[in-house]
C-alpha cells in the first residue's frame, strides 16, 4: 500500500476531460454562462427572502461582510416581523425590510433575489423572481414536489432568466477529488455505486425539533436533505437517474418515544431526556427564534418525539441511472456519529471513503480516499481538510456566486435548475415509491429529456 497528497496535474484533467466539460458547461447554459449583472464595475444589487439562521448567516452577514465591494443588499423580506428586524441589524446591512415580496421585487428592483425560505415556498418566490426579471439564487432543495418543480423549470424558460441551487458539497475539496478520479477512467467504467449517510443523535435529532419534521414543509429528508446526496451522485457519475425504488420509516423519533411535549423548555421530562436541548444558552438562537415566537408561534425546540411528526427517520432507496449504474443508498437519522461510507464499483477497479465528520475536540487533517485497482495495489490518497463549512465548499461556492460569477469551472461545480431538479426528483421519486410500494420512473415526473450522459455531454 502506498500514500500520497493530491498532487494530480490539473492540466492532465483538463486534457483527459476537455469533452465533457466542454459539452456540458457551456451548451447547457449553467452558470458558466450566468451573467447576474452586465456591468463589471456595479455592484450585484440583492434582495434576500427568508431570515431564519441559514438567511442571516450563510447568504446575509457572511456574505454583507466578505464581498460588500461586490454586491448591495437593498431588501430584506420575512413573513415574522421580530426576525425581520434582527436579521437586518445582524447582518449589518442599511435596506428596507418587507413582508411582501411582491413589494420588495418593485421597490427594490434586484438584480438578484436569494430565496432561503421554508421549502415548500421556494417555488413561489422563485417563480415571481423570474417572472420580475431578477436571477436567483435558492437554498437547496429547489423545492418539494414535482408539479411545483415543473413551474420553476417553465418560468425559467419563458424568461430566460437563471436559477442557481447552492449546491455546496460539490465545492469541498475531497468530493471535488473524487470527481477527478472518476473522470480520468481511473477505475474504468462505474457499474454500481454504494452510499450510505450517517446523521448523529445531534444533528438528525434536529431535523425533528425543527419544520422539516413535517413532509409538507420539507418534503422528508429524502428531498430536504438527500438532495445534496443525489446531487452528489448525478454530479459523480455524469448521467441522469432513471428508475427509483425506495423504503421508509419513523422507527425512532416521533411517535416511537417514551415521552413527548410541546417543546423542550417547559418539558416535565427534560431531566431524563436525551434529547433535551437548552435553546437559551445559544444567544443567536434566543435573539432569531425565542424573542419572535410571539409573531408567528414557532418553536425552534421542538419536541422530537412529537407524534405529529410524519417524516422517516431511516430510508433505503434503490437508483438506475440512464448509463446502467445502479446504487444503493440509505440516510440514518439517529447514529452515534457522523458522515459517510461511498464505494465505486468499476471495471477496472474500486474507489471508496469513510468521511467520518469530527467531533468538536478533534481537529481533522485529512480526509482520504482509496483507490484499489483489479490485480494492483491500493493506493490511499489524502486530501487536506477545506476550512470553513461543509469542508470548505462554502467559501468556494460563495466566491463563485459573488466574486467572480464568471470565473472558469473546470469541475462543473455551479448547479442550475437541471441539476437542482434532477436531485430532488430523486427524492421525490422515493418518497412515491415508499407511499405506493412501487418503482418510480423519472420521466413521469417532470418534462425533463434523460440522457444516457448528463446535461447532453
Amino acid at each position: 500500500m502506498k500514500s500520497k497528497q493530491t498532487d494530480t496535474s490539473r492540466r492532465d484533467f483538463l486534457l483527459k476531460s476537455s469533452t465533457f466539460l466542454t459539452g456540458s458547461v457551456f451548451l447547457n447554459g449553467i452558470a458558466e454562462a450566468l451573467t447576474l449583472h452586465n456591468n463589471p464595475n456595479k455592484k450585484m444589487r440583492i434582495a434576500l427572502v427568508g431570515l431564519g439562521v441559514r438567511g442571516v448567516n450563510m447568504f446575509g452577514r457572511q456574505v454583507q461582510q466578505d464581498y460588500d465591494d461586490k454586491i448591495e443588499f437593498v431588501g430584506f423580506c420575512d413573513s415574522n416581523p421580530g426576525r425581520l428586524e434582527f436579521g437586518k441589524e445582524y447582518i449589518g446591512a442599511d435596506c428596507p425590510t418587507f413582508a411582501d415580496f411582491d413589494k420588495m421585487l418593485t421597490a427594490t428592483k434586484p438584480d438578484l433575489v436569494i430565496v432561503t425560505t421554508v421549502d415548500n415556498t421556494h417555488h413561489t418566490f422563485i417563480v415571481k423572481a423570474l417572472e420580475f426579471g431578477a436571477n436567483v439564487i435558492t437554498e437547496k432543495p429547489m423545492t418539494t414536489d414535482e408539479d411545483k418543480c415543473q413551474q420553476i423549470l417553465d418560468a425559467e424558460k419563458k424568461t430566460g432568466k437563471s436559477v442557481i441551487v447552492t449546491f455546496n458539497y460539490r465545492y469541498s475539496p475531497h468530493r471535488q477529488r473524487i470527481y477527478e478520479i472518476l473522470r480520468n477512467g481511473e477505475i474504468g467504467d462505474v457499474t454500481s455505486v454504494d452510499f450510505h449517510w450517517y446523521l448523529d443523535t445531534s444533528h438528525g435529532a434536529d431535523y425533528f425539533r425543527r419544520w422539516h419534521g413535517f413532509k409538507e414543509k420539507g418534503g422528508t429528508l429524502l428531498v430536504h436533505k438527500s438532495t445534496h446526496h443525489f446531487d452528489l451522485l448525478n454530479w459523480w457519475l455524469n448521467s441522469d437517474p432513471e428508475e427509483v425504488f425506495a423504503y421508509g420509516s419513523q422507527e425512532f423519533y416521533g411517535k416511537n418515544g417514551p415521552f413527548r411535549h410541546t417543546n423542550c423548555r417547559p418539558c416535565p421530562h427534560k431531566s431524563k431526556c436525551d434529547f433535551y436541548w437548552d435553546i437559551t444558552k445559544d444567544q443567536h438562537m434566543v435573539d432569531l427564534y425565542v424573542k419572535n415566537e410571539k409573531h408567528d408561534g414557532y418553536l425552534r425546540d421542538g419536541c422530537v418525539f412529537r407524534e405529529e411528526l410524519d417524516i422517516y427517520d431511516k430510508m433505503a432507496v434503490q437508483i438506475r441511472y440512464m448509463n446502467g449504474v445502479q446504487v444503493s443508498y440509505s440516510l440514518t437519522s439517529y447514529s452515534p456519529y457522523e458522515g459517510y461510507r461511498i464505494a465505486f464499483n468499476g471495471t477496472k477497479g474500486r474507489l471508496d471513503a469513510w468521511i467520518k465528520e469530527s467531533q468538536p475536540w478533534e481537529e481533522p487533517n485529512v480526509d482520504e480516499i482509496r483507490l484499489t485497482k483489479n490485480f494492483g495495489e491500493t493506493e490511499i490518497i489524502s486530501i487536506p481538510h477545506g476550512k470553513g463549512g461543509h469542508g470548505g465548499g462554502d467559501i468556494r461556492l460563495k466566491d463563485k456566486l459573488f466574486k467572480d460569477p464568471s470565473m472558469s469551472d473546470p469541475y462543473r461545480q455551479s448547479a442550475g435548475t437541471r441539476d437542482g431538479a434532477l436531485s430532488i426528483l430523486v427524492g421525490i421519486a422515493a418518497r412515491n415509491s415508499i407511499e405506493t410500494n412501487l418503482p418510480v420512473k423519472i420521466a413521469d415526473l417532470t418534462d425533463i429529456e434523460l440522457n444516457k450522459t448528463g446535461r447532453g455531454a
